[in-house]
């Protein structure tokens, strides 16, 4: 969403680099060009004019004009500005004493309310509670029979008495769902009311009338990140109408300008708790500021990469390659296969590279990225018999074939996984000789020869998995994730990472769609 706002960013700071010292002219300019950046990007008046305000109070002090790096200092100013106007801190939801806590959501007709409803139930079972969903929308055609599917995908109980489409008292069932959920023992009550294509009289008596029935810990605002100014207008209007204690940002993977995002915080005065991009109910995300503003900057979004990295990989599966590498045992086809398996659910691989520091300048690239190359790894090894997975060296040129008839790619592509395998293997025993565990530190030192030979030729087959990422052995020239460091490599420094900060060097033409079609 904030692509066309950072690509703007990007070449205004790219202009700050290339000068020793910043005079009182060159910081002007700079704010000028943000300014417009944020107009176009379709950001509210009154937020560009504090924003701009506070950057140039702060850029024409001493902060900006004695520092050892001044362009730097400028950007970590509009980084630190940034954030604040995306509400500093964040904030988490308000749960009630006494259960059930209870989330009323509102907004516009088709802002994602019900959507949401389903994901946010779904996260809260993650975290240990057991919502209740209430169908509280009998306005919208089928609006309780979809709540009713999302429930049954999250596990999730839908308290629906009435059939809705224009029959029943809304009111009535969002009274009668507390009781329903004190008897059920549900901890968490998620209303999910109607909405309209406007804002109208009639919608917030319902509302207000639901929020005096259910008295509410939380009432959460649903913006349609897409919508722009209107958004934030509306969010005026339900906050003064009904009163709202905090909002929700749906549709953040679209494609439109993003101004609302940035102005809903400051205009409505209430924090923005969480953000929720696509259509699973799994895309769905906690609200940090501080890494929004981080990936508008261009400076990735590690912490999110970790965490999404550690929900993927679960604890048995990170326990038992810790068992492996403590017991010096070999790392097979299958460990492998359950590493990529566990990679394909953190989501689509361009989303994740998205992630990593200094990748908003390879945008172009990151659009080519294709998944099928996982899923050619995938089928290839499922061809595989369990004796071949645990023991690669038995496959010989009939099985290749086989497993290539077998998964519907060549025999080039069975042996490009299988050599590259190879080399995944050495580094989880050179891993082992590096933390002095058993099976690996023998290995590590036993011929300089070998680690001359792997590295010979340059890149080729996977040579440089030590840096970290993925494992090698993906077929078709798939490279390691990242297969090296270089600062030099995208004009050094990133947006503005830190001095010395190392951007990840990856080889897009291995990875292009064209290719596989």
């Amino acid at each position: 969403m904030f692509d066309t706002l950072s690509d703007r960013l990007s070449g205004i700071f790219g202009k700050l680099r290339g000068k020793g010292r910043l005079t009182d002219a060159d910081i002007d300019a700079t704010a000028r060009e943000i300014r417009l950046a944020l107009l176009e990007a379709d950001v509210a008046l009154p937020v560009v004019k504090s924003f701009i305000a506070r950057i140039k109070e702060r850029a024409l002090g001493s902060e900006v004009s004695q520092a050892l790096n001044p362009a730097q200092q400028v950007i970590k100013i509009v980084h630190e500005e940034l954030v604040a106007v995306l509400g500093g801190e964040q904030r988490r939801l308000r749960f009630a004493k006494q259960p059930p806590t209870v989330i009323m959501l509102a907004g516009l007709q088709g802002s994602g309310k019900t959507t949401l409803a389903g994901k946010l139930s779904s996260w809260l079972k993650s975290q240990g509670h057991q919502p209740l969903l209430v169908a509280a929308d009998l306005q919208r055609p089928n609006a309780v029979g979809q709540l009713q599917v999302l429930g049954g995908r999250a596990g999730v109980e839908v308290y629906a008495p009435e059939p809705g489409n224009g029959v029943g008292d809304p009111v009535a069932v969002a009274k009668a769902s507390i009781e329903h959920a004190r008897r059920s023992a549900r901890d968490i009550v998620i209303v999910d009311t109607a909405g309209r294509l406007g804002i109208d009289a009639e919608m917030m008596a319902q509302a207000a009338a639901i929020r005096d029935a259910v008295d509410p810990d939380e009432i959460i605002f649903v913006i349609d990140a897409m919508v722009g100014q209107d958004a934030v207008r509306t969010a005026e209007a339900f906050r003064d109408g009904v009163g709202i204690t905090g909002v929700v940002l749906s549709k953040l993977d679209g494609d439109a300008r993003g101004g609302a995002a940035l102005s809903v915080r400051q205009v409505t005065g209430e924090p923005i708790l969480f953000a929720s991009t696509g259509e699973k109910l799994s895309d769905f995300d906690v609200f940090h500021p501080d890494r929004m503003a981080s990936r508008i900057l261009g400076m990735g979004d590690v912490l999110t990469l970790i965490e999404q990295a550690e929900q993927a990989f679960d604890a048995d599966q990170k326990e038992k390659m810790t068992a492996k590498l403590m017991g010096g045992e070999q790392f097979t086809l299958e460990d492998f296969l359950d590493q990529l398996i566990a990679v394909r659910r953190m989501g689509p691989i361009a989303n994740v590279l998205a992630m990593m520091p200094g990748m908003g300048q390879m945008k172009d690239q990151l659009a080519e990225v294709d998944d099928k190359h996982f899923d050619k790894v995938t089928a290839i090894i499922r061809s595989m018999t369990p004796g071949e997975r645990t023991n690669p060296k038995i496959i010989n040129g009939s099985r290749r074939a086989r497993i290539a008839n077998g998964s519907g790619v060549t025999v080039m592509d069975v042996n490009q996984l299988l050599n590259r395998f190879t080399e995944a293997q050495k580094m989880m025993k050179q891993m082992g000789g590096m933390m002095g565990l058993p099976g690996g530190r023998r290995k590590a030192t036993k011929s300089p020869k070998n680690k001359r030979k792997g590295t010979k030729g340059g890149n080729r087959g996977g040579a440089r998995p030590r840096t970290g990422g993925m494992p090698a052995g993906f077929p078709g020239g798939m490279p390691q994730l990242p297969p090296g460091l270089d600062p030099n490599a995208l004009g050094g420094g990133g947006d503005g990472l830190p001095p010395g900060f190392k951007l990840p060097k990856i080889d897009f033409n291995k990875l292009n769609k064209r290719e596989q079609d």
